[in-house]
């Protein structure tokens, strides 16, 4: 290797380590100037709110916030409109304790959070972006989506609860788990007919939005994840592994209704991951099949009772209206109740 090789070697290794520390320092300079802006909108909000209350619409209040933004616009320039001053009145209300606030998000972030009436559905949504790392329009897709009620509408409280008396409660799997899945971003037409084949590789085309909406957790394994018995090869469509669950996702892709041969496919490729493929630590493999239509008998009556294990999941591939999606799970709150 003669100099100018070495040259450019070390060069382009030198380059890319003085980059690594530029990009780093910025992240940490955008981090600590949007904590800063966050905590100085919530302490604008507090004195607001003791200067004028909550009636800020009064007469003395309309002029107090009219004299404030005038006066610090002409000092600081934009954003202390009266508007946004009632912006940072209503963040302190709802989200009075200030040590709370997460620093990973930003002032977008809590202006689409303060949108959010029901106080638990947005500590959620506040925990989750911040977790997750969302960005404000991924945030806003989750809330318009309904992923607080989809998750929720998923899990069985009534063994959860049962679990917490117990010393090893078994892994939450249902948490993991939505019914519905809202699959808007695979661009799919309402109606049009597609093969199981198209949505797979339509899904993982857009993996990251996939991601997304399967929620924390998730990393990609393998896609026709082969496995032969007797001779005869059988074919996953997806596989995933969730790290905080500790344990492989398989998917198994229907383009009809939920059939019990379906279930009992998918029975037979968790039952192959837990003898064959679980790795130390492992806790036991979950399956859900995505139909296009799911017919709650079958299930119940294919699966065993004590089944927590096999999940069957309705999915969307167009953004449905917030009535349709409301009534999905009204209908399988009902269905709950009836077993």
């Amino acid at each position: 290797m003669n100099e100018m090789e070495i040259f450019d070697n070390n060069g382009q290794e030198t380059y890319r380590s003085i980059r690594n520390s530029v990009i780093a320092a910025q992240g940490k300079v955008y981090s600590t100037v949007n904590s800063a802006m966050v905590n100085a909108y919530w302490e604008i909000g507090e004195q607001i709110y003791k200067a004028c209350g909550e009636n800020d619409r009064a007469e003395y209040g309309k002029n107090l916030l009219q004299y404030i933004s005038d006066r610090l616009t002409v000092e600081f320039g934009k954003g202390y409109t009266v508007r946004n001053l009632r912006n940072m009145r209503q963040f302190y209300l709802m989200f009075p304790i200030r040590h709370t606030l997460c620093t990973e998000l930003s002032w977008s972030h809590y202006r689409v959070l303060m949108r959010i009436s029901d106080k638990t559905a947005r500590d959620f949504y506040t925990e989750e972006c911040a977790k997750s790392a969302w960005s404000v329009r991924q945030l806003e897709r989750q809330i318009h989506t309904m992923y607080y009620q989809r998750l929720l509408a998923s899990r069985d409280k009534e063994s959860v609860a049962a679990e917490i008396q117990t010393t090893e409660p078994k892994p939450e799997y249902e948490k993991a788990v939505k019914d519905p899945y809202v699959m808007e971003f695979l661009q799919i037409k309402p109606d049009t007919h597609v093969y199981e084949s198209d949505i797979e590789q339509a899904l993982l085309d857009h993996l990251q939005e996939f991601l997304l909406e399967l929620g924390r957790g998730f990393s990609f394994v393998a896609r026709q994840k082969r496995f032969t018995v007797d001779g005869q090869d059988f074919f996953i469509d997806l596989v995933f592994y969730n790290y905080i669950l500790k344990c492989f996702v398989l998917f198994d892709l229907k383009t009809g209704t939920l059939t019990h041969q379906g279930l009992g496919q998918m029975q037979m490729y968790v039952n192959y991951y837990t003898r064959e493929l679980m790795n130390e630590g492992d806790k036991p493999p979950i399956g859900i099949v995505l139909c296009a239509e799911k017919n709650d008998a079958i299930v119940k009556y294919t699966l065993p009772e004590d089944n927590d294990q096999i999940f069957a999941s309705k999915y969307y591939t167009y953004l449905p209206t917030e009535e349709e999606l409301k009534r999905e799970l009204r209908l399988d709150g009902f269905r709950k109740l009836e077993d």
